[in-house]
């Protein structure tokens, strides 16, 4: 029984790294869609920073992207940016496949 309880622990503490590595890389899409956002609305250097900052908050509202993509979407509409729901939908994808990558290259 041994071996297999041994196997067990290992697959539970596999998993429970992946689901922190999935946080820290939901963490980091949020903060790069924020500065890729505020980019958009003209933000200077630390003004982008700190609404990265706030978008990353946002995005701990609720379970899903749904929380992220509201307030992406009101702030630039707040702003008079001009992109589709599908613009922003496909930065968020597109980040967190860098965030992924950028978190499996230790950066």
């Amino acid at each position: 029984m041994s071996q297999f309880d041994d196997r067990q622990r290992g697959e539970e503490k596999k998993y429970q790294i992946d689901q922190e590595l999935e946080f820290k890389a939901h963490a980091r899409r949020a903060k790069l869609v924020g500065l890729w956002a505020a980019g958009h609305m003209g933000l200077s250097d630390q003004s982008a920073a700190d609404y990265a900052k706030s978008v990353v908050v946002a995005d701990l509202e609720e379970a899903g992207e749904d929380d992220l993509f509201r307030k992406i979407r009101g702030d630039l509409d707040q702003h008079a940016v001009q992109l589709s729901d599908h613009q922003i939908r496909a930065k968020m994808d597109e980040a967190l496949a860098e965030a992924r990558a950028q978190i499996k290259a230790g950066v």
